[in-house]
C-alpha cells in the first residue's frame, strides 16, 4: 500500500526549512533535541495557562529556535499574539524566566520574540485546534471539518485535506475519515505543503486530526 512519508521532511531543502537551527556534536545531538522539545512544552504550557480565552485555540502556528553559544532565540509565530501580548512585554519576560527556569541555566540568555502571522487560519495548527475544539464540544465531525475547509478558502490557499481517525461521534469501532477540497499534491516535491499532526482528547478517547495545506507551487 502507499507508504506516507512526513511532507514536511520529505521537502527538507527544497521548499521547507528547519524549524531549529543549531549545531552539535554526535554526542550532545540528543540533548539538543530534547532541549528543544522541553522549550516548544513549556511555552505552550505557559500560553494555555495565561489564556484570558479558554477557547482551546492557542494560535501558535510554528516555534522557531537558533542557538548560538550563549543565546538561544526563539520566534513564535502566533496567529493571535493578543493572547500574550496583553500585558505587553511583562508577559514575554515572564515566558522567558519560565523557559530558562525550566531548563535551569546560568550562562544562556533565552530570547524570545513574538511574530504575528497575516491568515492564521491557513496554518493547519490552529486549524486543527479549531477542530479539536469543535469536536470536545461534541459538535458532529463532518460540520467541524466544512467548518474548517471554509475557513481556509477565505485564506487564499489552493486546496486542503483534513483526516479525523479515532471513535469519532464515540461510537464503539474507530474509524477514519477524511475530505478533500482543491488539490493536494503530496508527491509534487516543488508544492509548498503544510501539514500538520494533532491529537484531540475527547470524553471518549483520544482522536487524532491530520490536516495538508497546499499553499503554492514554486
Amino acid at each position: 500500500m502507499g507508504q506516507k512519508i512526513n511532507p514536511l521532511g520529505f521537502r527538507l531543502g527544497t521548499t521547507q526549512s528547519h524549524h531549529s537551527i543549531w549545531f552539535a556534536q554526535p554526542k550532545n545531538y540528543s540533548e539538543g533535541l530534547q532541549e528543544d522539545q522541553k522549550i516548544r512544552d513549556c511555552i505552550k504550557n505557559f500560553i494555555q495557562k495565561n489564556m484570558k480565552i479558554p477557547s482551546g485555540v492557542e494560535g501558535i502556528a510554528r516555534i522557531e529556535i537558533q542557538k548560538r553559544i550563549d543565546l538561544i532565540q526563539v520566534i513564535i509565530y502566533m496567529g493571535f499574539p493578543k493572547l500574550l501580548i496583553e500585558g505587553k512585554t511583562r508577559r514575554i519576560e515572564e515566558l522567558q524566566t519560565a523557559v530558562q527556569k525550566e531548563l535551569n541555566y546560568v550562562n544562556r540568555k533565552v530570547n524570545i520574540t513574538i511574530t504575528r502571522i497575516t491568515n492564521p487560519y491557513g496554518h493547519p495548527t490552529i486549524l486543527a485546534e479549531f477542530i479539536a475544539g469543535q469536536l470536545k464540544n461534541r459538535v458532529s465531525f463532518r460540520k467541524a471539518m466544512k467548518k474548517a475547509i471554509e475557513l481556509t478558502e477565505q485564506a487564499d490557499t489552493k486546496g486542503i485535506q483534513v483526516q479525523i481517525a479515532g471513535r469519532i461521534d464515540g461510537k464503539e469501532i474507530a474509524r477514519v475519515e477524511w475530505i478533500r477540497e482543491g488539490r493536494v499534491p503530496l508527491q509534487t516535491i516543488r508544492a509548498k505543503i503544510d501539514y500538520c499532526c494533532y491529537t484531540a482528547r475527547t470524553i471518549y478517547g483520544v482522536l487524532g486530526i491530520k490536516i495538508w495545506i497546499f499553499i503554492e507551487e514554486e
